[in-house]
């Protein structure tokens, strides 16, 4: 297995920065300047670097909020296999699953759930600059995935951006989620498997053969509703690599303090690993 460049301790900067503007709500302070942090990062390292404005009228208080989905590229056009490599940047506007009733009408930090899944593609793009051969990479990162308060008004930016597919379009996407949890587990998450199962055995195939087979068990998982739904729905096969047994999940207690480097480097060597395998894996014709 050849050796990696990932290295946790930036992409642990990434998630710590991010958190530091606070709650990534949409239509707040914080929300704009992580945004414009976001663009300044990737433009560091890819290419073509944009935004993908939507808006929404949002059910709990009747106002449109404008929000944007951040779209980067590395070997795009030139690429014989494109991937999709995305995670959500937004936070939860409440802690509706807090334990602490008190607590529900506050907005969630997100370390873990939205911020570690950026932090990783940020270093992953880092190490990637100027190494990929066949494959090509669309880095992006979502908004308005969190907003709620059900599933209606959930996943906005993967439905945008599932309606408005660039051209050439991707061949298929791997979804970062809740990737950073000190006791990181991610088993095969249900609708992945449904969906492309091909993907997923291959994916987790190679997490085996480098030695990280407990973080990435060959078992199935829960079926969870995210950001890959969208994507399958416009006939992108993609996977969602998420550990949902986080008990701080939509809850105060989603901080910085219950996620680890650690976690966050496991997942960007594999994602490492398999975008620059020999050869780039390709997605069956008759899937």
């Amino acid at each position: 297995m050849p050796a990696t460049l990932f290295d946790e301790r930036l992409a642990w900067e990434h998630l710590l920065k991010q958190v530091s503007f606070g709650p990534r709500v949409p239509g707040t302070e914080a929300h704009r300047k992580c945004a414009e942090w976001l663009l300044a990062e990737l433009r560091k390292t890819c290419e073509n670097v944009r935004f993908q404005p939507f808006e929404h009228r949002w059910s709990v208080d009747g106002r449109t909020y404008r929000m944007a989905n951040l779209l980067a590229e590395q070997n795009w056009k030139e690429a014989k296999v494109r991937v999709v490599v995305l995670a959500h940047w937004d936070t939860r506007p409440y802690a509706d699953q807090d334990p602490d009733p008190a607590n529900r009408t506050k907005p969630v930090l997100g370390a873990n759930d939205g911020a570690s899944g950026v932090a990783v593609i940020l270093e992953l793009a880092r190490v990637l600059q100027g190494r990929l051969k066949d494959v090509g990479v669309l880095y992006l990162l979502t908004d308005g995935e969190d907003l709620g308060p059900d599933i209606g008004e959930m996943l906005l930016g993967a439905r945008h951006f599932a309606r408005n597919l660039p051209s050439p379009r991707p061949d298929y996407g791997i979804l970062l989620d809740m990737v950073g949890d000190k006791d990181l587990r991610i088993p095969m998450e249900r609708y992945s498997f449904q969906q492309a199962p091909w993907l997923l055995r291959e994916l987790y195939d190679l997490a085996a053969r480098a030695g990280m087979g407990r973080t990435f068990p060959k078992e199935l998982g829960q079926w969870i509703i995210d950001d890959h739904v969208p994507l399958n729905e416009a006939g992108i096969p993609t996977v969602d690599l998420i550990d949902f047994t986080y008990q701080p999940w939509h809850t105060v207690r989603d901080t910085p303090e219950q996620c680890s480097p650690a976690s966050l480097g496991k997942v960007g060597r594999l994602m490492e690993l398999w975008l620059l395998r020999e050869p780039a894996y390709r997605p069956p014709r008759n899937r």
